[in-house]
Parts: structure tokens; sequence; C-alpha cells
């Protein structure tokens, strides 16, 4: 039964999913309007923001599953670190992709060694070393214990990414909405804001419905080597 109604949460939440997307999508390309400055282009925003938003997300997530499980050494703990990992590095490369497409024709570059941009690609080296030395690692408990660390470490560099175009000279802009100074909607036009807004909650969806069938496979996965290591005992 129980199974049932997980199956079926899945299923409203995989279609709640496909709806925002499409309503994010069409607001971010027809109902939004083009940037005074950057025109059309602007409009790649509308995914590179909420990509890097959730990407933190997904970090914060691990850094607190790589918490709990170093505390109470429970595997579900490490499943949900692991599992938020793999997607966190998804969008992350999402993010300095979508970056490079709008960078080569307002910076004349695919990628400069800007702060931001430099952070941000070792955020993305950090967390798929992650997922290398958890699949290195042959021994579960160490090798959760030594992806809880890294998590843990890795997380740390997302407020240096947040705060580079503060404290450092940068190409890269700064913030339009997570300013300290100004209200979103006081910097934002508000059709802007309502694409972005749109926009950040079908990645939400799309995000935790990504994560619920990563989960589900780890757990399965961590059933399967159980049942191998009671048959061999």
């Amino acid at each position: 039964m129980a199974t049932k109604e997980l199956k079926r949460s899945r299923g409203i939440l995989g279609s709640l999913t496909l709806v925002f997307i499409a309503v994010g999508l069409y607001f971010g390309l027809v109902k939004a309007p083009p940037d005074a400055n950057q025109g059309d282009l602007q409009r790649i925003m509308y995914l590179h923001i909420p990509s890097i938003l959730t990407a933190y997300l997904s970090f914060f997530i691990v850094f607190v599953g790589s918490c709990m499980y170093l505390w109470k050494r429970e595997q579900r703990d490490d499943i949900l670190a692991r599992s938020a990992a793999e997607i966190g590095v998804v969008f992350t490369a999402l993010t300095i992709i979508e970056g490079s497409i709008w960078g080569r024709p307002t910076w004349g570059v695919w990628w400069t060694w800007d702060a931001r941009l430099t952070l941000t690609a070792i955020l993305l080296i950090i967390f798929a070393g992650y997922l290398m030395l958890r699949s290195l690692i042959e021994d579960e408990e160490r090798g959760a214990v030594a992806g809880a660390v890294l998590g843990i470490i890795g997380f740390l560099d997302i407020p240096l990414i947040h705060m580079s175009v503060y404290w450092w000279r940068t190409l890269h802009q700064p913030p339009s909405i997570l300013r300290p100074d100004k209200a979103p909607w006081e910097n934002v036009h508000p059709a802007m804001l309502t694409a972005l807004a749109l926009n950040f909650v079908a990645f939400m969806l799309l995000y935790f419905y990504l994560l619920s069938l990563r989960i589900r496979v780890g757990e399965s996965e961590a059933k399967a080597q159980r049942a191998v290591l009671e048959g061999t005992a």
C-alpha cells in the first residue's frame, strides 16, 4: 500500500514538474520583455539562475546528509547525500554551460578565469571528485565517511561563490535578485521576476522528482548489497 502511495505521489510530482516547466518556459521566452541592455540574450538567465540555486540546494542537502551520517551512522543519510551530490553535479555543469553560452556574445569568450566562474568550476570538481571517491572505495562504510567529510568541505565553497562578486573585481555581474540593499521587485521588472519565479519552482519540482528517483535507486542498491552479504555469510 505504501509503495502504491509513493508511486502515486511521485507521479503527481512528475506531472506538476512538466506543467511548471512548460509554463515557466512560456513566461521566460514569450511573456517577459527583452532586457533593455542585453535584449533576448538575457532570457537564458531564466534557466541559469534557477540552475545554480538548485545546485546550491542540492549541495546543502549533501552537507546536511553528511553531517547526519557522521553523527548517527545511518545508511539513509548517506544515500540522501550521495543522491543529492549526483544531481547537484548535473545542475552545476548545466549552470556552467548556460553561463558560457551567455558569456560568448557578452564577453567575447566562452570562458574566463573570473573569480565566480573559477570558484564554480572548483565546486564542480570537488563534487565530481566526491562521486569518484565513493565509487573507488570498496568498503561502503569507509567510502561513506570519506564522502561525508568531502561533502561538508565542498559545501563551504558556496558562500565564497556568492560573495566573490563583492570581494574581488570580476567580470560577472553582481546579483540582481539576492541583493542586500534592494528587494527583488525594486530591481527587476515584475514580468521578469514572475518568469524567474516560475522557472525556479519548475527547477525545484524537477530536482525533488529526480532526488526521489535516485534515492529509490540507492535504497534498492543497498538492499541488493545486503542480500549478497547475507548470502555469502
